[in-house]
């Protein structure tokens, strides 16, 4: 079925909107916040509340994203040194190597990153394959424990020629709701990441995708960079609100992806690209809950590099 058909089903399932004659879904009806209107199980602190409360943000570096070469430790030093206060582990890494180098270097982790997931789709047609994703999900929950935090980053699956947008929806959902009692009973959230998998296209589907879940543990990992081939980050922040759980900072420019294709768009420096800082900051201060700010930008292969990056993440941090 289509993304199209199968949302305004979903919609009407849930008595949130009304679709015309043409087939177009129009404006909910049931309360003013169309974007709120698919459920009302989730209530937003209020914006203003939030922006006089607010703690210092604190940055922090995705482990993917540094391609310096050495031991953990050795990058852990090279990380701190740069500026960064913590590090965002990917899962099913040596436990007592990031903990020791975490020790050494007073780095926190901002949350963990699952390694399995694009290799273990929870949306995938095999159900053994799907049980191994569960089960390496776990595994990502167990290290966030270990490292002292409580979010995990999760691509719940993806949308291609061989699985529908409703496949992957009804598949990734009961593979999520198996895992929130893990999750509740871990204290960890599980971050839902908006990326180029052809899922969760808009802030509509992704509330009604969290809140269907009706749990405090299951929140979005929102991506400043990734969301720019179909929307503006300054926009999907205040309709998602409190539903964020974790920020992902990346640069993206439309330009290069057009001239010489989408992935390239990726090839420029954090804050020379198409992404509204300072709009988006405003919005962060707003209505994200949240303090970590983590990039996700490059892939730092030099000491320099790394500095260059916090310094860049500086400049970001100074319109909060």
């Amino acid at each position: 079925m289509e993304r199209r058909n199968f949302i305004k089903k979903t919609l009407l399932a849930a008595g949130a909107l009304s679709v015309a004659s043409t087939g177009r879904i129009v404006s909910a009806v049931r309360r003013p916040d169309a974007l709120s209107a698919a459920t009302e199980k989730t209530s937003s602190p209020n914006p203003q509340t939030i922006a006089e409360n607010k703690p210092p943000l604190v940055k922090s570096i995705m482990w993917g994203t540094v391609g310096l070469q050495g031991s953990v430790s050795d990058r852990c030093k090279a990380i701190k040194a740069a500026g960064f206060d913590g590090i965002e582990p990917n899962s099913h890494m040596d436990r007592s190597e990031v903990l020791d180098a975490m020790k050494t270097t007073g780095l926190k982790a901002s949350g963990v990153c699952n390694s399995k997931h694009w290799e273990l789709l929870l949306s995938h047609a095999d159900v053994a394959v799907r049980r191994k994703g569960i089960e390496a999900m776990i595994v990502a929950m167990e290290d966030a424990k270990a490292y002292g935090t409580d979010a995990v980053l999760l691509v719940p699956g993806r949308v291609d020629e061989n699985t529908s947008y409703e496949d992957c929806w009804k598949r990734s959902t009961e593979c999520v709701r198996e895992l929130i009692p893990v999750a509740e009973e871990m204290r960890i959230k599980i971050c839902i990441e908006n990326v180029w998998n052809n899922f969760l296209l808009s802030p509509v589907e992704m509330r009604m995708y969290l809140e269907q879940f009706d749990s405090t543990f299951l929140r979005m990992y929102f991506d400043c960079g990734n969301i720019l081939v179909y929307g503006w980050p300054e926009h999907w922040i205040p309709a998602l609100g409190s539903l964020i759980g974790r920020i992902h900072v990346k640069e993206f420019s439309r330009q290069k992806a057009d001239k010489e294709g989408r992935w390239a768009g990726f090839g420029v420096s954090l804050t020379e690209g198409d992404v509204r800082w300072k709009e988006v900051m405003a919005e962060i201060r707003r209505h994200y809950t949240g303090n970590w700010l983590t990039t996700e930008q490059g892939s730092s292969k030099t000491t320099e590099e790394l500095k260059d990056l916090s310094g860049r993440l500086d400049k970001i941090l100074a319109l909060y």
